[in-house]
């Protein structure tokens, strides 16, 4: 899975974050798993996902945020599942927003794609807001003007992180370590 975009030098600040983060709570290994069948997706799932992101940023700058990790966990859990069926659904992003709303796509997503019980669903409630917390942290210390091409790109790299990130794809029992 391409972890960054070696033109944008801010994804690597995040991706060196929430790979920091996500690895010292145990919920990634070292190595990223490589999925090109997800990273394929970001595109289109970013434009689709951007106009409700925005919106919501100014408001609900941690949820803006995290919604995008809830989406790259289901994408990888569709692509674990049956990518045959999924990957012909037009736009996974509204597919899954359309289920219930924005507001409660965490809550369908954890329930009905990932089919957590309510105890898994706390625990990656909560880690999906530290996440969500130290991007919006990062992102704010960068000091973009907010309304300039500068701080719509901050924010894209920083959404794309959280897409990719794909703490689930371990949960699922993927790891990816180096044998030898």
């Amino acid at each position: 899975m391409e972890t960054t975009n070696n033109n944008n030098p801010l994804e690597l600040v995040f991706h060196n974050d929430l790979q920091q983060y996500l690895f010292s709570i145990g919920r990634i290994d070292e190595h990223f798993p490589e999925s090109p069948d997800i990273e394929e997706l970001w595109p289109k799932i970013a434009q689709s996902y951007l106009p409700d992101g925005i919106r919501e940023f100014a408001g609900y700058p941690i949820v803006s945020l995290a919604w995008m990790m809830y989406t790259g966990m289901a994408v990888a859990k569709y692509w674990d599942t049956d990518w045959q069926l999924y990957s012909q659904v037009d736009d996974l992003y509204k597919y899954l927003r359309d289920q219930r709303d924005f507001d409660h796509m965490d809550d369908y997503i954890c329930e009905n794609v990932l089919l957590m019980r309510p105890d898994e669903h706390k625990r990656i409630t909560d880690i999906v807001g530290e996440c969500a917390s130290r991007t919006h942290n990062l992102l704010f210390h960068q000091h973009l003007q907010p309304g300039t091409r500068e701080a719509f790109l901050g924010y894209v790299a920083a959404i794309h992180q959280m897409y990719l990130m794909g703490m689930q794809l371990k949960a699922m029992g993927y790891h990816m370590t180096k044998i030898g």
